[in-house]
């Protein structure tokens, strides 16, 4: 049996992993949208191209990933490249690890998260003025 992608099962999934309610997702499409149409819409196993691509444009996230994302086939990749014989730690091997850049290297991961975070909230600060505004 051939298995199917559902496009609406996949817009629900990266919406969820990305903290993004129906209701955000539903303004962001425009006025003609509500929590009640996303929610129908999630239910549906082939969605239009042009809506998918709007939809991609609101999550930032390709098409593709919308049309070909398969959590079967992901857990059976991952399930097949790990077995009880994988390493966990260090099998033998010698690491020269510099504890000093380690930190470094986090501390500029936190900040490019700290900046993400900022430029979200300014984002988001955006729709609510724009709400607000229309209101």
């Amino acid at each position: 049996m051939e298995h199917k992608i559902h496009q609406g099962r996949n817009v629900k999934r990266f919406r969820e992993m990305l903290g993004i309610k129906q209701e955000v997702l539903a303004f962001d499409l425009g006025d003609d949208w509500n929590q009640k149409k996303i929610s129908l819409l999630e239910q549906k196993e082939v969605i239009d191209n042009t809506l998918l691509q709007q939809i991609s444009k609101v999550l930032k996230i390709p098409v593709e990933a919308i049309e070909n994302f398969d959590e079967e086939q992901a857990i059976n990749i991952i399930s097949n490249t790990f077995n009880d014989e994988a390493y966990i730690g260090n099998s033998g091997a010698i690491f020269n690890i510099n504890p000093m850049e380690e930190i470094v290297k986090l501390h500029e991961e936190k900040i490019a998260l700290y900046e993400r975070m900022l430029k979200e909230k300014d984002e988001m600060m955006a729709r609510l003025e724009k709400l607000i505004q229309s209101k």
